[in-house]
């Protein structure tokens, strides 16, 4: 079930990689990290678990306009909904971040 806790998970373990960015890739030889928890699959299930948040909303206000639901359940999952996106935009302005300084390193 997509809830801000998994997008708030998902974003405390792209922090926890970002703090630390050896323990991401400790024990690996190669550039891909033979975990199955790779930056990728992260970013995927959060994702996944926006897009799903957001089913959910839209199947609730549907549901309140068919007189099914009622307003409560709609806000509270457009409420998780923002949540969630505000979570992804955070990473993504983290990962646009850390790209420019990147960039910007002399070689």
């Amino acid at each position: 079930m997509a809830s801000p806790l998994s997008a708030a998970g998902a974003y405390a373990n792209v922090a926890r990689i970002a703090a630390d960015p050896t323990a991401a890739f400790a024990g690996a030889g190669v550039a891909q990290p033979k975990s199955e928890t790779s930056f990728a699959s992260v970013l995927k299930d959060a994702i996944g678990a926006v897009h799903e948040t957001g089913h959910k909303s839209d199947v609730q206000t549907q549901q309140l306009v068919k007189g099914q639901s009622n307003m409560v359940d709609v806000v509270t999952a457009v409420a998780e909904t923002e949540v969630a996106i505000d979570a992804v935009v955070a990473v993504r302005d983290k990962v646009i971040a850390a790209y420019e300084e990147i960039m910007r390193m002399p070689i």
